[in-house]
């Protein structure tokens, strides 16, 4: 897996901010969040085994387990002990997977923030899941990403920005990853539910849950089930933005993502007024 530290531009003693994107695995992903952020942690992208034209095929069984040691040996690499950690949808359960790896080691997951996340699968995501598995397999990767925006993006944005989202599909498939890799991701997010082994690992950890109200994949009320779940920790609706509101509403995710930080993390240098 590649991987790329951005060194904080203020701070040399941050803290670090590790993330991790949801199913299509990019660190290029959170290039709307890195300035922002870049500005109070050193933070850490990166590219999900599997996820590239060229990867090879991942092993069968695969699980977020998996996904969760990769990212443990690019930590114990860099001798990154202690960070927080953002997940987008998937992202947030390599997030929870990684709490239970570290737990009780020199490493601590200082924060948890999960994007648009579950607790278990919703029947509306499931069936959404789905089609999309069906037009794969049945109609191949340009119909699966051509699709895929519909998911992902309100309305109204796909409407303004139509030309941008051809040439981001374009890009997409010149590097689509193998179809059984995407598969196998696919079915590791349908398994996946969170059980009292993370609700344990987690229960030191400052948790916060971001969804947004119109998100089309991921039901709002699946953020509360997660919070509930878990025990503990903030909720934060967003009125706007659907699944991918890192991209749709930049300015507002940023600065809720840094509020919160803010609240539970920064002695030294205040975030306010941080829109991203």
């Amino acid at each position: 897996m590649s991987f790329q530290i951005h060194r904080c531009t203020q701070h040399e003693e941050a803290d670090y901010l590790v993330l991790a994107s949801g199913l299509g695995g990019h660190a290029s992903f959170w290039k709307p969040q890195i300035a922002a952020l870049s500005g109070y942690f050193h933070v850490l992208a990166y590219d999900q085994e599997g996820c590239h034209a060229d990867s090879a095929i991942l092993p069968d069984p695969y699980s977020f387990g998996d996904m969760a040691k990769q990212l443990h040996e690019i930590l114990k690499r860099e001798s990154i002990h202690r960070f927080h950690f953002v997940g987008h949808a998937i992202g947030g359960f390599i997030g929870a997977e990684l709490a239970i790896l570290v737990n009780s080691t020199e490493f601590g997951l200082l924060s948890l923030t999960c994007i648009n996340s579950w607790d278990e699968l919703d029947p509306h995501t499931q069936k959404c899941f789905e089609a999309r598995t069906e037009l794969l397999k049945c109609s191949g990767a340009e119909a699966y990403v051509r699709a895929q925006g519909l998911f992902l993006y309100p309305p109204a944005w796909i409407s303004k920005h139509h030309q941008h989202l051809k040439t981001l599909e374009n890009i997409q498939l010149e590097d689509f990853p193998p179809h059984q890799n995407v598969l196998k991701r696919i079915q590791a997010a349908q398994l996946f539910k969170i059980n009292d082994q993370h609700k344990r690992a987690l229960q030191h950890s400052q948790l916060h849950f971001i969804a947004n109200q119109d998100d089309f994949l991921v039901p709002v009320q699946k953020s509360t089930d997660l919070q509930q779940r878990l025990g503990h920790g903030q909720l934060s609706i967003l009125a706007s933005g659907a699944h991918a509101s890192t991209v749709t509403e930049t300015e507002l995710l940023n600065s809720t993502i840094l509020e919160f930080l803010q609240k539970h993390f920064a002695p030294e240098a205040s975030l306010s007024g941080v829109t991203g």
